[in-house]
């Protein structure tokens, strides 16, 4: 073995974890398997492995032994940590959503104009959205991955109500730009008649007739995402 494999990383930064970047540092096997969640012979594969590449060294005391990482070794995962700070870091702080505008059934209108929801948004959100939602068709299935992906974090929620008679849904907003020019919320909703291919926007104004947009109008979203 000549280059470092992606499953001996986990041995590596465990045996940094313990200062074997410096010091001989007593293991067993066992041990080993346990903290990287692998078998025991996984583990000692993986110091076998490791020692022959020249990424560790052993010494051994009769059934047990003493591991240090070579400079190899630590040149080899330090070059690998700074590459991935460096990708981490610029990597993009934003979800990138593209879609096609449709006309939807006319319930954003009365579901965004309802008292309870309507009390949420000013206290949330700062305004109280225009009447209605823009509908947009994501047809890409990486789009409608990453959406899928956002609604499993918190964004602003509003919370759920009852009239008495009918209970409405929450809904979790998460703040974007529309064409690089109308702030707007992506909801999602507990409640929808849409599949995961659609999703709806709401904003201060009416996007539609600010962005001129008709049915089959491309628009580009972008979400920040927090960490």
């Amino acid at each position: 073995m000549t280059d470092l494999k992606t499953h001996h990383i986990l041995t590596l930064s465990h045996l940094f974890s313990k200062g074997g970047k410096h010091n001989f540092i007593t293991i067993t096997t066992a041990t080993l398997g346990k903290n990287i969640g692998k078998s025991q012979q996984a583990a000692s594969l993986h110091l076998k492995e490791l020692e022959n590449g020249g990424f560790i060294e052993r010494i051994y005391h009769g059934r047990t032994f003493s591991v240090k990482i070579t400079q190899k070794g630590y040149s080899e995962i330090s070059t690998l940590y700074h590459l991935l700070s460096k990708s981490i870091s610029s990597s993009p702080s934003h979800l990138e959503l593209k879609g096609k505008i449709i006309s939807g059934m006319g319930e954003g209108a009365y579901y965004m104009s309802l008292k309870e929801y309507t009390k949420q948004f000013k206290s949330k959100l700062s305004y109280i959205p225009f009447p209605g939602t823009l509908n947009v068709k994501l047809n890409d299935e990486r789009y409608i991955q990453a959406v899928n992906n956002l609604s499993e974090q918190n964004g602003i929620k509003i919370n759920s109500f009852s009239d008495g008679t009918r209970t409405f849904g929450w809904v979790k907003c998460f703040s974007g730009v529309i064409n690089n020019k109308i702030e707007c919320e992506l909801i999602i909703l507990e409640r929808t008649h849409h599949d995961h291919s659609i999703i709806e926007f709401i904003s201060k104004k009416n996007i539609r007739k600010s962005l001129r947009l008709k049915d089959n109008s491309t628009v580009k979203i972008k979400i920040p995402i927090t960490e």
